[in-house]
């Protein structure tokens, strides 16, 4: 009854107000030719316990039990168990758009709250309510970058994760906005000479990833002072929202992007996630999006409603920021709670263990190979080059139930076929990475 709530009184009750006999007459006008007359051609119905064996037999066809070290822009991190009970209430489960603020203020006050964490960890001034996810989040940062400058390019920072700029690539195509993409230094940051070099009158904004796709910490000051001082916007793309527990947080950026996969929500094979555009203030007209604002009612109480819409729902198409026609509401509800539950010293915390685990494999596996990059700071992840091609490592690995850093060699070819990126997060433990280190050696 939860997906088939109508019982055939129902039905026939709907069918008799709309004057029509049966299903069939409702159906009608489609032709003849197009319409199935038969039994559609799958397996008999099962009972309860014969679905749920099914399902446990699926569930053996499963990888389980393996290590793994992957990150790259999609992270392991504990989702509390208090996530999905409040979630999967009816009042969150089942809304949709809160056009209606006199019956959605949980659901406004939520999104409110979700901004309100955003802009105390991003150190931006507003913050809307989701997007889509971290990828699309730095797209739209670029086009509203172009809208509030009046310039039509962009700079972009090739340490910033290849499929990001791979869905920038797309957007930009159809904007008609030139990409630029520079290189990094021998540490693995942006070269900030390249920057200097690669801003024109005509570029719009300048995007970085802090930390990077090699999880190298950026020197946000010094990339920023590069960007104004031409007149271009500065874009902070943040693919791991659990490193603003520890890292400081870019101040001096005009927008961030953030994907906030790593609050509470699962890695679930690639979403849904949690984009989020933040900003300062006075580029508040043009940012993309929900905004929810605070207000008081007829009697003085608090009250959330829907603010600032500019959405091609609202307004004029071209006159819209964008044409994200929903979001992630509910993906953001587990952020907020996650955030809520963890609190300021909690993230801290967090942010302390995964930045010590990845030091622990970072040492451990340098008696295997090479540790790219040093000589600027790092979160949890950092790229080491092997011995053996990754591809190969990686294959041997499996075989001691651990899988392996990613191959790096498909975006950065300079970097040889031996190169690969790991990550340790506070669910990798110490067992796991002896064992990994272990396994190297003997690869």
């Amino acid at each position: 009854m939860r997906y088939l709530p109508k019982s055939p009184t129902d039905r026939e009750e709907m069918l008799a107000e709309i004057g029509v006999g049966s299903i069939d007459d409702l159906f009608a006008t489609i032709p003849e030719e197009y319409q199935l007359k038969r039994d559609l051609s799958i397996p008999r119905q099962h009972g309860e316990s014969e679905i749920i064996d099914r399902f446990r037999g699926y569930a053996e066809n499963n990888a389980a039990g393996y290590a793994s070290f992957l990150g790259a822009g999609v992270y392991r991190h504990y989702k509390p168990v208090i996530i999905d009970s409040l979630v999967q209430r009816g009042e969150f489960l089942t809304s949709y758009t809160p056009y209606q603020p006199e019956i959605s203020q949980g659901t406004l006050q939520a999104m409110f709250e979700f901004q309100t964490m955003i802009c105390e960890l991003t150190g931006m001034e507003i913050a809307n309510a989701s997007m889509y996810d971290g990828s699309t989040g730095a797209a739209e940062a670029i086009m509203m970058a172009v809208r509030v400058t009046g310039r039509n390019g962009a700079v972009i920072a090739r340490t910033v994760h290849p499929e990001y700029r791979e869905v920038i690539a797309t957007y930009a195509q159809h904007q008609e906005i030139p990409v630029t993409e520079i290189g990094y230094a021998s540490n693995g940051r942006v070269d900030i000479d390249a920057l200097d070099a690669a801003i024109t009158a005509d570029t719009a904004c300048v995007l970085i990833q802090s930390p990077n796709f090699f999880g190298t910490i950026e020197d946000v000051a010094a990339i920023a002072e590069v960007a104004h001082a031409k007149g271009a916007l500065l874009i902070v793309s943040i693919a791991e929202a659990i490193s603003l527990g520890i890292v400081r947080p870019p101040a001096e950026a005009d927008i961030v992007s953030l994907e906030a996969q790593s609050y509470g929500v699962s890695i679930g094979y690639g979403g849904p996630y949690c984009g989020v555009i933040a900003c300062k203030e006075k580029f508040l007209r043009q940012m993309p999006g929900r905004l929810i604002g605070e207000t008081k009612d007829v009697n003085g109480k608090r009250g959330f409603v829907l603010t600032l819409s500019t959405r091609e729902q609202h307004i004029r198409r071209e006159k819209a920021t964008s044409n994200i026609c929903t979001n992630q509401a509910l993906v953001a509800l587990m952020t907020t709670i996650f955030l809520t539950v963890y609190g300021k010293e909690g993230m801290s915390e967090l942010a302390e263990h995964n930045l010590a685990k990845a030091a622990y494999l970072k040492t451990a596996l340098q008696q295997s190979g090479k540790v790219l990059f040093e000589g600027a700071p790092r979160f949890h992840e950092f790229v080491i080059d092997l011995p053996k091609r990754a591809e190969e490592t990686n294959t041997s690995l499996l075989e001691a139930k651990i899988i392996g850093g990613l191959p790096l060699a498909r975006w950065y070819p300079e970097l040889g076929e031996n190169a690969s990126l790991w990550c340790a997060t506070e669910l990798t433990t110490r067992k796991q990475m002896d064992a990994a280190a272990a396994a190297l050696g003997k690869v």
